[in-house]
């Protein structure tokens, strides 16, 4: 129980009480996942850099590409934002929900971040019933209470009470024939977004950005021993970037190889997935070895280690640009976003 990455890890519980059954990797590539931020103000402590797309992105994505039927809520009410839940869960319909980490008990980190996702299964008079990551534990709880502040919590990504539920329509089929026309736009889109983002902060355009202000970061933050391996944890063990979400990119590319042996879809597109494949395992690498020189940084006070992980987000940027160069190639010829059976 519980999956690498939060929104996938809630959404396959979703999709699985609903009939439908998808590999984490294949959740975060139809959800277009795959991204890059770089982000840095006055109210932070610490910059954030994050290798995926905003939080519930995913989900929208995922949702409307094969044609399911995503239900949301929000309010700012906290007691109608229970109700809506227990109403839910009173059904024997599972929850998912956004909220800061910081407020839930049993998490490891004590780091705020509202763009957290659970799914709620269950509740007593004291405690909610939680699928997070196997990281946090699988199948955890905590009280009422901290569930309630986790879910008011305001600040950067945060939502209001936001929960949702996922229904598949019975006309949906997923045999592979049909799970290919929604994998190449979905890879063809994302390959754009991250080409040509429209800020500097974003994409290939923001592990640049991310470059520059890597060398700074002895001056940015208050204490560099405490703080700089506080950041590569997130980067690389709490799923906020690092190597995550490109190791979840590459298995979902090599699940689209297995696809194209159902389809009679042509040598070049396979080889361009190949390719995108095999340089995201590449890039994966690499972001490991930022974490481990930003926290050897924080911990010798080796300014050094900064520059040459600057140099390595470079090499990052030129080997992810690669990548999404030949992804965004990728024929347009099945394109679509429902996955309905004929009728």
């Amino acid at each position: 129980m519980g999956g690498l990455h939060c929104e996938t890890t809630a959404l396959g519980v979703l999709l699985s009480h609903a009939g439908l059954h998808l590999s984490e990797p294949m959740m975060f590539g139809l959800g277009a996942g795959l991204s890059f931020v770089y982000w840095d103000s006055k109210k932070q402590d610490l910059p954030f850099l994050g290798g995926r797309v905003r939080p519930f992105a995913l989900t929208q994505n995922l949702t409307e590409r094969l044609g399911l039927e995503l239900r949301v809520q929000e309010t700012t009410s906290a007691p109608k934002a229970w109700d809506q839940v227990r109403a839910s869960i009173d059904r024997g319909i599972p929850v998912g929900l956004q909220l800061d980490s910081h407020d839930l008990e049993y998490f490891g980190s004590r780091v705020h971040f509202a763009g957290h996702v659970v799914a709620m299964y269950g509740y007593d008079d004291e405690r909610a019933y939680l699928v997070d990551t196997a990281q946090q534990g699988g199948g955890v709880s905590t009280s009422l209470q901290s569930l309630a502040r986790a879910r008011a919590a305001r600040g950067p990504m945060a939502a209001r009470h936001r929960s949702f539920t996922v229904e598949v329509p019975e006309q949906v089929e997923l045999a592979p024939e049909r799970l290919l026309p929604a994998v190449i736009p979905a890879i063809t889109e994302c390959a754009e977004a991250f080409l040509a983002p429209p800020i500097a902060n974003l994409g290939n355009r923001g592990i640049h950005t991310a470059s520059k202000r890597i060398r700074t970061w002895f001056d940015r933050v208050e204490e560099p021993d405490r703080d700089l391996p506080v950041i590569a944890t997130l980067m690389e063990r709490a799923g906020t970037g690092g190597a995550l979400f490109r190791n979840l990119y590459r298995d979902f590319l090599t699940e689209c190889l297995g696809l194209f042996e159902t389809s009679r879809e042509g040598n070049r597109d396979r080889d361009l997935v190949q390719r995108g494949r095999d340089l995201f395992a590449e890039s994966a690498l690499l972001w490991t070895r930022v974490a481990e020189l930003v926290e050897g940084a924080g911990v010798t006070g080796d300014l050094q280690r900064l520059a040459d992980a600057s140099d390595v987000l470079e090499e990052i940027a030129a080997t992810e640009t690669s990548a999404m160069t030949a992804l965004r190639s990728l024929a347009a010829s099945t394109s679509g976003t429902v996955l309905a059976a004929d009728a």
